[in-house]
């Protein structure tokens, strides 16, 4: 497979399904797989890096039995825990991220879903920002309904994040208390609504290579927006946390197959950056448009939002609005 021609084809009209062998992206050169999804994001994407900050808006407490995460009650982590936050310290926590010139900002909750009085404070959190501040927004709130979406959506929020997190045959493997379709379902009634689908997941949690890629196809049938790749970096306390850490290589590969599988989607380095020369570097030439700055999390920041600024800004790309 000629992947500097492949390109170009994507870049010309082509789209990759699930109907082709798509093995080759196991085993080609490295280098030149690089080449080609990065000649694909400039086409695309130009050398506009879009950030995105995010708040833990409440956390710990999640009944949910995701096998990666701090924050769930089935597991023995030393996840902090809290209700949701003050309007105060949203507010002035999206006023810093738009001084400092991220293009988003999204309060995440650990949970199932957000509901009740704790929803009502979410959508007057994110009237308030819309009316103040002069950043888009976006949510990650779980499970939520078609009237939740809408509701958000009028509040100012145009983007919803949910991720697949992996393969739908890898799934049950990482949580058994909600379901991949579950997932998809949610992804649809975002589209449905009309806000950008913000939708990826994390390697490195014992899955195949043949799951990364059912996860990027996945991903384009939904047509998602924003696809954030996550590295696992395992957890104490949590069933993965002896998994050995992703090597660069791999995490590199995966990115430029997902830019080749979703060609016109911020593929956005998320989680895991550490795992990679000077904060991810390499990985904003080999695919990557975008990626979550700033604090991240339950998971130590790996960047700030001044670091990570200067970085592109050797590289040659931009990051103003």
């Amino acid at each position: 497979m000629n992947l500097i021609n492949l390109s170009e084809e994507i870049i010309h009209g082509r789209r990759l399904t699930r109907k082709e062998d798509l093995s080759f992206f196991i085993t080609c050169d490295l280098e030149e797989l690089k080449k080609g999804a990065d000649r694909i994001r400039a086409h695309f994407m130009g050398d506009k890096v879009d950030l995105c900050s995010i708040i833990n808006g409440r956390s710990g407490k999640c009944p949910e039995d995701c096998k990666y995460c701090a924050q769930s009650i089935h597991h023995h982590t030393d996840c902090e825990i809290y209700d949701f936050l003050s309007e105060e310290q949203i507010l002035e926590a999206c006023r810093l991220n738009e001084a400092e010139g991220v293009d988003r900002f999204s309060i995440v909750t650990a949970g199932r879903a957000l509901t009740g009085e704790e929803f009502e404070k979410a959508i007057h959190a994110y009237e308030t920002m819309h009316r103040e501040c002069h950043i888009d927004l976006c949510a990650s709130m779980g499970f939520l309904t078609e009237e939740q979406l809408h509701r958000l959506h009028e509040a100012g929020v145009s983007s919803y994040h949910h991720n697949i997190e992996t393969s739908r045959r890898n799934f049950p493997n990482i949580c058994t208390t909600h379901t991949y379709d579950q997932k998809i379902e949610t992804l649809k009634k975002v589209k449905a609504e009309g806000m950008w689908v913000c939708s990826g997941g994390i390697i490195g949690m014992g899955e195949t290579w043949e799951d990364r890629l059912d996860m990027a196809v996945s991903l384009a049938e939904v047509e998602a927006d924003s696809i954030p790749i996550n590295a696992l970096m395992p957890i104490k306390g949590t069933p993965l946390e002896n998994l050995e850490p992703l090597k660069e290589e791999d995490i590199l590969r995966t990115i430029a197959f997902f830019r080749y599988l979703n060609p016109t989607a911020d593929i956005r380095l998320a989680a895991g950056r550490a795992l990679i020369t000077n904060d991810g570097e390499a990985a904003f030439t080999s695919g990557a448009s975008a990626t979550i700055t700033g604090n991240m999390l339950t998971t130590a920041a790996c960047a700030t939002i001044r670091s990570d600024k200067e970085m592109l800004a050797k590289l040659g790309r931009h990051y103003t609005r």
